[in-house]
């Protein structure tokens, strides 16, 4: 215990008596006595603990003996064993994550319409979508996140002779689509080996899009996925694309392909560059040469479009697997009437959700509304903020993060009357979870001491809550701890889940300011399905999405 002084005018100072130091709870400490004898637990002990009460099962001396080694450098470590002290330490630490270390671990063999996929919209902004820069910067910050499919817009410069990536029809600033493809290039597989696609939304001529398709060549090589056929019935694996980039996008028009394009808001984009670029932005470039189609056509490994029509047409499935993309908005005008449609849809096809155009902050919607139809590639500014982002960034840390999620099986699966998951269907419970939040540490270590109050200590509390489909959407809160940097608030809380497989745990610490918005402390959202059970560690972001160094939370989870 010492002591924490804060002025408060210019001779008077307020004392408080602080713990820097976190102590076992209560029930750590019954739960050492549990699995210790005389007050020593050793490798065999530890082992017997991971196994019954962690639900490891698969654990192994080994695994036992790897904590003790990670423990050693600590002082109050002994060599016959864990004290509790040293036990507390180990349920803090990283070997002792909420989530499975087995890294990529879902079956990758399945085609990609079968996978959740980490997914960009205009990846170039570094801001707003009205009058930010371009660049290359939020591309790698993307990459390196783990997002699987960067989007780019393609147009013509000034001078008609080139191709630039920029929002087109708004005061955004272009960048170089070189510079794009070799930050693509040079990162793609920074944090992930599985394959990454780029979606081109193409408003360039054909003799640029001739020159697009060798400047890709070029750039990628054999990194390149060049499809066998243009016509694929079933995409390929992830597996079978390991550390392979393709490309997406509409081809060019051809009359027999009754396609429209179904690039996101090409109709508003026209007009705006009618009545603010009217010069520097109009297509009005002649095709030199049609022969140069089939070029960039070749290219297309994932075909996007809808066939000319309307839903009943867009959800037919052809003999040719492709993408459909739709606005946040028009899935949501389609799902009230045709969620089976759109479910039996995404069994084999690529479907795109992209933010509506209003959303000019940057900002993001719900994404279990598109998850819960099977929607493969959810679209998001990953350069905004907001509760959405948190949630888009815990289901991509499922699977080893790797960018890749396999769809639960409901969303795959065909009745024997060729009936599919309905997601309006109101279903029973199926599990439930049970959260219990024992303390937090760190903070003192990661913010300055009047960070969060200037005349006190902080008053940290906890809400915690289910990201899911709307029967499974909660959010609870722990009572606030006055004036500690380490707050003990041993609360449980029971969430009954509909859909697990859907379900993430989100969890935010806040301090508690009586005149104004609580002050953040941190935040976490976590994939349900792969939550290992037991006590655990876990660590906290900050809002960019960056993990804190020291801050943390001991949690348990148990299902009933």
């Amino acid at each position: 215990m010492s002591k924490q002084y804060f002025r408060i005018c210019f001779c008077f100072w307020r004392k408080f008596k602080i713990k820097w130091e976190a102590e076992p709870p209560g029930d750590i400490k019954k739960l050492f006595d549990q699995y210790a004898e005389h007050g020593t637990m050793t490798i065999d002990h530890l082992l017997r603990f991971l196994i019954d009460f962690q639900g490891q099962h698969d654990a192994t001396k080994d695994d036992a003996q790897a904590i003790f080694n990670s423990l050693k450098h600590l002082n109050i470590f002994q060599r016959k064993g864990l004290q509790i002290d040293t036990f507390f330490r180990y349920l803090l630490g990283d070997l002792n994550g909420p989530l499975s270390p087995r890294g990529v671990h879902h079956d990758m063999n399945a085609p990609l319409a079968h996978y959740f996929i980490y997914t960009g919209h205009n990846s170039y902004l570094t801001g707003n979508q009205l009058s930010s820069d371009s660049s290359t910067v939020p591309i790698i910050d993307a990459l390196n996140k783990g997002v699987r499919v960067i989007e780019l817009d393609l147009w013509p410069t000034t001078s008609g002779d080139d191709v630039e990536v920029r929002h087109g029809g708004t005061l955004t600033s272009p960048v170089e689509l070189i510079e794009c493809l070799e930050a693509i290039k040079n990162h793609a597989f920074s944090a992930s080996e599985s394959p990454v696609i780029i979606t081109f939304e193409d408003h360039i001529p054909a003799y640029l899009q001739a020159k697009v398709a060798k400047l890709v060549r070029k750039t990628f090589g054999s990194m390149l996925f060049w499809p066998t056929t243009e016509v694929l019935k079933e995409f390929p694996s992830p597996a079978s694309l390991k550390k392979r980039i393709m490309i997406s996008t509409k081809p060019p028009e051809n009359p027999e392909d009754h396609i429209d394009s179904d690039e996101e808001g090409i109709g508003a984009t026209d007009k705006l560059h009618d009545t603010y670029f009217n010069g520097r932005m109009r297509q009005v470039i002649k095709m030199k040469d049609e022969e140069e189609i089939p070029e960039y056509r070749r290219l297309i490994a994932i075909h996007a479009g809808k066939p000319k029509g309307g839903i009943e047409k867009w959800l037919i499935n052809r003999s040719k697997a492709r993408r459909l993309s739709l606005s946040e908005q028009e899935l949501e005008d389609i799902a009230g009437t045709r969620g089976t449609d759109i479910v039996r849809y995404t069994q084999r096809n690529l479907l795109r959700i992209y933010p509506k155009g209003m959303r000019l902050d940057s900002s993001n919607y719900n994404p279990m509304v598109g998850w819960k139809h099977g929607a493969q590639m959810v679209a998001f500014n990953m350069q905004g903020l907001g509760k959405n982002l948190k949630i888009m960034e815990g289901m991509f840390r499922a699977n080893g993060g790797c960018g890749y999620v396999k769809k639960p099986e409901f969303l795959l699966t065909v009745g024997p009357n060729g009936e599919v998951f309905d997601p309006k269907a109101t279903l029973p419970v199926k599990k439930t979870l049970k959260v219990r939040v024992y303390m937090g540490e760190g903070w003192h270590m990661e913010f300055h001491e009047t960070h969060f109050d200037s005349y006190s200590p902080p008053d940290f509390f906890t809400k915690v809550g289910i990201a899911g489909v709307p029967a499974d959407t909660v959010m609870k809160r722990t009572r606030a701890i006055e004036d500690q940097w380490v707050p003990v608030w041993n609360e449980e809380f029971i969430f009954p889940l509909t859909v697990p497989e859907l379900a993430l745990l989100r969890v935010i610490v806040l301090e508690y300011d009586t005149p104004g918005q609580p002050d953040f402390g941190g935040q976490t959202c976590l994939p349900i399905s792969e939550l290992r059970t037991g006590i655990r560690a876990v660590p906290l972001y900050n809002n960019q999405g960056e993990i804190y160094k020291f801050v943390r939370l001991l949690m348990r989870f148990e299902f009933v």
